[in-house]
């Protein structure tokens, strides 16, 4: 079930006209470029086996003459004379060798769901919104730290590619990307959803993103099922893989009166909130939906980072990445 008629508008409050901040049902490139500076303390997760969180470059599995030193041991036969570590070999009369991590440029992909499932908001902001501005901002966070970034922006009718870049001409090109996808939502729309376009993506970006890249991931993941799993565990084996779950509030606290039309792009429906037969199937339907979901991360150890539309974006995801980098110190 996908409610994608606008049930905000008659909302005042989020058409507010903050700096940087979108009108709450569509965002534009201004908007994306103005978060740049809120995505400085955002951080990613580091490459395996390296279980912390990291604020700088990126160290690979391989070993080599790198810059990053990583430990002393014992010499053992074959290993390069040049890593010698003569102080500590003169004092403890066995031959140490340095061993360096070789720093490693980690290139992201953002994928960012642009559906028209997106299209619904309760409150503050449609999910579509929601999504392009936690794209932009780990968008400028990647870019901040030196890495490559790009990404994909997809719809019910086509997919867009960014391939990545070091540079904030990118960065922005993406933005632009995510702007016209975005503005080309309607609540009026005669578009059918493609709740397949979730995997065909992801199989895409499975093809290309073979290695050592970070892939964020942000949608309601609308249309998932056990392929769409298979797809982002496969990922996850050789990449860092985050999922970010856009989400409206609205369907966990449902009103106890009124009646909702609601539409999954062909047609539409009335749901009478005063029937609690009515309330209870929609509940039920959302919080399984959320659990099966945020099972994902204990399954298979991927995060998975529930954002509300209906909240400020950038301090949402500061603290669901605090908790994350928490997580793992304690592993």
């Amino acid at each position: 079930m996908a409610i994608s008629l606008p049930a905000f508008g008659r909302t005042k409050e989020i058409l507010r006209r903050a700096a940087g901040a979108s009108d709450g049902a569509y965002v534009s490139v201004d908007n994306l470029v103005a978060l740049e500076s809120m995505a400085a303390d955002l951080t990613f997760l580091r490459k395996a086996p390296v279980r912390r969180f990291l604020a700088g470059r990126h160290e690979s599995r391989m070993r080599g003459r790198g810059l990053s030193f990583e430990e002393l041991r014992t010499y053992m036969p074959g290993d390069d004379i040049r890593t010698i570590d003569w102080r500590v070999t003169a004092r403890t009369g066995q031959p140490f060798v340095r061993v360096y991590n070789e720093e490693k440029d980690r290139p992201a992909l953002v994928i960012v769901d642009q559906r028209t499932n997106m299209f619904f908001g309760s409150r503050r902001s449609m999910k579509s919104v929601a999504a392009a501005e936690a794209a932009a901002l780990c968008a400028w966070r990647v870019m901040a730290l030196g890495d490559r970034v790009g990404g994909v922006v997809f719809n019910d009718l086509k997919q867009e590619s960014i391939r990545p870049h070091r540079s904030r001409g990118s960065v922005i090109r993406f933005a632009e990307t995510i702007s016209l996808q975005n503005k080309a939502l309607s609540a009026g729309s005669d578009i059918e959803r493609a709740p397949g376009q979730l995997n065909a993506v992801l199989g895409n970006v499975a093809a290309v993103a073979q290695h050592d890249h970070l892939i964020i991931v942000i949608s309601d993941f609308d249309g998932h099922g056990p392929e769409t799993r298979d797809l982002l565990l496969r990922m996850s084996v050789s990449n860092d893989v985050i999922a970010i779950l856009i989400y409206d509030p609205f369907l966990l606290d449902l009103p106890r009166q009124g009646d909702m039309v609601v539409s999954g792009g062909a047609l539409q429906a009335e749901l009478q909130f005063g029937r609690s037969n009515v309330r209870d199937a929609v509940d039920s339907f959302a919080r399984n939906r959320g659990r099966e979901l945020l099972s994902w991360q204990e399954e298979m150890g991927l995060p998975m980072l529930p954002v509300s539309a209906a909240e400020e974006v950038a301090p949402q995801l500061r603290t669901l990445l605090a908790q994350l980098a928490w997580r793992q110190r304690r592993r």
